[in-house]
């Protein structure tokens, strides 16, 4: 499992440049264009949050618990809908970021959260969290299942009989190559390399095999409502993304320009830059090394 270093290195690498170049509460997650990509960025993000707003059954009122917050964009919108909305997230970042905006989130691993601790809520969302529960070692040994499984029995305690949980993740692709052939010497256009790129660029992290993976270790606690693959979504979202983050801003950009030095000088911070110059992620979800899907769950 990742764990707060782990997120941090990807995170608060990207924190600033993320909300000078997309916004305070940017969503760092798949919008929902659903075919339709005359929607802007933000009005497809919007799309989204109502759907998991409609599909979670929530009203003016109602308490949800967002593991694994990010910037706060899911919170944003539960607040001007009139929920109560907590938020768990590992990033140091993220978190003093979301408070700045006088959200309730908490320094916290969303994997353990116990009943204790916040008591029940009424509807909970993983919107891209589940990426991270599992390391390259853990699936080596065996372990994804048993960690999958956890953490829907943690979701199903903190949610009555009936409860709805939105689960949002990418997961490996049918073009995935064998998990022990990623490399960065592989050849430039490979799954091999692009794999290996991505475990650079989210240590700690190992993706769900399959849709098939994920229903199996939540069947025990809950029953399906939904399910749909928004894979072309991704594409055209991280598109998006990168367009924004390279147009000029004068912040932004003497921003860019103050992390010159330090590029020049450490090795492995010019390996952080790795994935954004490969435009690895877009092209992983463009020739299906990886996919994603979008779930609705029902507590059993």
């Amino acid at each position: 499992m990742a764990d707060q270093r782990d997120i941090d290195i990807h995170y608060t690498f990207v924190d600033r440049a993320w909300r000078l170049g997309v916004g305070q509460t940017a969503d760092y997650t798949n919008a929902l264009f659903d075919g339709d990509f005359s929607l802007s960025l933000e009005e497809a993000q919007r799309r989204k949050h109502e759907f998991i707003y409609r599909s979670l059954n929530l009203r003016p009122g109602s308490r949800v618990l967002d593991m694994g917050c990010g910037w706060g964009p899911l919170l944003a919108f539960f607040r001007e809908k009139g929920v109560e909305g907590i938020g768990l997230t590992l990033s140091a970042s993220q978190a003093a970021s979301c408070r700045r905006l006088g959200f309730e989130v908490y320094l916290e691993d969303c994997r353990t959260v116990k009943p204790e601790r916040f008591g029940l809520f009424d509807a909970a969302a993983c919107v891209g969290a589940m990426e991270h529960f599992c390391t390259k070692d853990d699936w080596r040994s065996g372990r994804q299942e048993r960690l999958y499984r956890d953490f829907f029995e943690t979701v199903a305690a903190l949610l009555p009989a009936g409860g709805r949980f939105y689960l949002q993740t990418g997961t490996l692709g049918k073009n995935a190559c064998d998990p022990e052939t990623t490399d960065l010497r592989a050849p430039q256009d490979s799954a091999q390399y692009y794999g290996a790129v991505m475990e650079l660029s989210f240590p700690g992290s190992w993706l769900p095999a399959d849709e098939g993976q994920i229903l199996g270790c939540a069947r025990p606690a809950f029953t399906l409502v939904s399910k749909s693959n928004g894979r072309l979504d991704y594409v055209e979202t991280m598109g998006r993304w990168r367009k924004r983050l390279l147009k000029f801003g004068p912040k932004k950009y003497l921003f860019y320009a103050s992390m010159i030095p330090r590029y020049m000088a450490d090795r492995a911070f010019r390996e952080r830059f790795i994935p954004f110059w490969t435009d690895a992620n877009k092209i992983c979800y463009e020739r299906e090394i990886f996919d994603h899907f979008r779930f609705v769950f029902e507590k059993a």
